[in-house]
């Protein structure tokens, strides 16, 4: 077995990040076409859609700051896709849930075609087996 530097994973994960992040442009605004709305709300929505959560949380699992979830909130609230109430523990603490439009919305988003990136149609039959059988365990382990 061969051993493997940082260094060989920090390149396999740039490498991986750079294919990921340069072929979503298209999707990303057939999404917001589809939505209305701009990624950056539609990125908010998506994680509110998995079930309620506190500002708190939504700003931890987007990465941004506490202030710059709630203007997302804000401007969902007020398109009519979250609505915003106290947590029943703890009144200071906000809740955010998805409402029937905003059902509607993710619904669109998952309508949207999210095709691979052409560059994997280069890969053989064997290639893309190999790398199923690679990236399988590791998206199962994120689950």
């Amino acid at each position: 077995m061969t051993s493997r530097s940082s260094a060989d994973l920090d390149r396999i994960w740039q490498a991986l990040v750079t294919l990921v992040m340069d072929s979503r442009g298209d999707w990303r605004r057939n999404v917001s076409e589809a939505t209305g709305l701009p990624f950056s709300r539609v990125r908010a929505l998506r994680r509110i859609a998995k079930g309620p959560t506190t500002l708190r949380a939504l700003a931890e699992e987007m990465s941004c700051d506490a202030p710059a979830a709630t203007v997302a909130v804000n401007d969902l609230e007020k398109r009519g896709f979250v609505t915003r109430h106290p947590d029943a523990d703890d009144r200071r603490v906000k809740i955010v849930t998805l409402t029937p439009e905003g059902k509607q919305a993710m619904k669109a988003v998952r309508h949207v075609a999210d095709h691979a990136p052409g560059v994997l149609a280069a890969l053989s039959a064997r290639d893309v087996a190999e790398l199923t059988r690679i990236l399988e365990p590791l998206t199962r382990s994120r689950r």
